[in-house]
């Protein structure tokens, strides 16, 4: 028997809905807000939600993604009155298993809600109980969902194609995937196609006989070669030129190759992973990637998450890096202030994971021989660009608003009352936001558009400090 979480505010769908549930043999909980399902879904152990889009408390599609964040990650099913094409697939987009429009047929409804569950239920089957992740650190929902995927792709043989903005650990997702293959006792061989230069391409990839060009004094194996019996892995493939992408091709359809100037053809037995931090649909529609490659290479797509998708991961990465670099230096293990990681939330790190791991380097050459480590030690370009935001988030009315609240707080000399700088921050910020709820009338886009915050780091602060009133739904595209 399953769990299933109706969420909608129209009594007699919710009890239409609820009514099917306990006819398919499952067991039905109602709830008629947004406020009423998210509590429910973080104490009960749900395994499908039917969630409404129009709520009395906000938007389903907003809240998907913390509903499928809650403790048993139930799969989500979007039913809406409203059609409309592009909220069906941000939904789609954002994880939800499917979106349909009411009045659905009940028979339509009841295949939806039997498929819903057999695939939860398959998948929960084949999710492995352990999985080799080494250095891949965190446990936030962005980044279980991908090594659910990842999990996925290595009990498989299909080509996998990974996306993902540079220096989000795109590699280490591939290692992961072949560290639990059937292909983990052979080799891991990693071809960076950004760096190969054009002429040199075929000769890498396919090896080369003696005399095939000036200067081949001797026979060379190439890296599938190298790769045999074990995974090639291709980074940033979008740099391939398009001559080598043809012989890629012919590859990884016919598994043989032919050395450069060679005279007979070799098998090829590799696992291919390919990754790229380019669009490479857009690449075709350019002429700049070939679409039957691109076809090829796609057997399983996954995203590695950007780390401003998955900041409740900065603390254990930071942790995990800086004991990592005192066992590299030799140095004491160092603590941190509960400023360093308000810092670090206030960022967006463009340059991702990579860009953290130096900056953690960076701090600890200044921090020296302390033993705690402060925000005042992070870069500069860091700290001036977290107050420049700040600034430019905070309207001048609301500014003043502010700091007459707070004026008399500063003005305390009660050391016992003196507000801690956490306490005078979250108050700030709490007074921010109801300024800025009122100031854009309830619209979210003029909330992001005036805040500079992302619909993501808007809505967790809206949470965080229990707004009441919530932003009315409206296009972010």
């Amino acid at each position: 028997m399953a769990y299933v979480l109706v969420i909608d505010d129209d009594s007699i769908t919710n009890q239409l809905f609820c009514d099917l549930v306990g006819q398919l043999g499952h067991e039905s909980i109602s709830a008629s807000d947004l406020s009423e399902g998210r509590d429910k879904a973080a104490r009960m152990p749900i395994d499908l939600v039917l969630l409404d889009v129009i709520l009395p408390d906000g938007n389903g599609i907003e809240t998907l993604p913390e509903l499928l964040r809650s403790p048993s990650e139930p799969e989500v099913v979007m039913v809406t009155g409203q059609g409309d094409p592009e909220a069906a697939e941000t939904a789609i987009r954002n994880g939800a298993w499917d979106y349909i429009l009411k009045p659905a047929p009940v028979k339509s409804m009841r295949l939806i809600i039997e498929r819903a569950l057999k695939y939860r239920a398959a998948k929960a089957e084949q999710r492995p109980t352990h999985l080799r992740r080494d250095d891949i650190i965190g446990n936030s929902y962005a980044l279980n969902a991908m090594l659910e995927r990842v999990a996925q792709a290595a009990a498989t043989s299909a080509n996998v194609l990974i996306y993902g903005e540079t220096g989000t650990g795109k590699e280490l997702m591939a290692r992961a995937i072949h560290a639990n293959s059937q292909r983990a006792k052979r080799r891991f061989v990693v071809v960076d196609c950004a760096s190969l230069p054009d002429s040199l391409v075929e000769s890498t990839l396919f090896g080369h006989v003696k005399g095939a060009y000036t200067g081949a004094d001797a026979e060379r194996d190439g890296l599938i070669k190298q790769a045999d019996g074990g995974t090639l892995f291709l980074d940033e493939i979008g740099e391939l030129p398009l001559t080598a992408q043809k012989s890629l091709l012919r590859v990884i359809q016919e598994r043989r190759y032919r050395p450069v100037r060679g005279s007979r053809e070799v098998a090829a037995d590799f696992r291919l992973i390919a990754a790229t931090n380019r669009d490479l649909a857009a690449q075709v529609r350019a002429g700049h990637f070939r679409e039957d490659l691109l076809y090829r290479l796609r057997g399983v797509s996954l995203n590695s998450p950007p780390l401003r998708n998955r900041k409740e991961d900065l603390k254990p990465l930071c942790v995990h890096y800086v004991n990592k670099l005192c066992d590299i230096y030799a140095a004491e293990s160092k603590g941190f202030a509960s400023d360093f990681f308000e810092a670090l939330d206030q960022y967006d790190w463009p340059g991702n994971v990579r860009e953290l791991f130096h900056t953690l380097e960076e701090v600890l050459s200044t921090a020296g021989s302390e033993p705690t480590l402060y925000s005042q030690h992070l870069p500069i370009h860091i700290r001036a660009a977290m107050v420049r935001q700040a600034i430019d988030r905070c309207p001048e009315d609301a500014s003043a608003e502010v700091s007459e609240g707070f004026e008399q707080a500063l003005n305390v000399m009660d050391k016992e009352r003196f507000l801690s700088i956490s306490a005078y921050r979250e108050r700030t910020e709490r007074a921010y936001l109801q300024k800025l709820t009122r100031l854009t009338g309830g619209s979210r886009k003029e909330a992001c558009r005036i805040s500079g915050l992302s619909r993501t780091r808007l809505f967790e602060l809206l949470k965080k400090y229990d707004i009441s009133k919530s932003l009315r739904k409206t296009s972010l595209a």
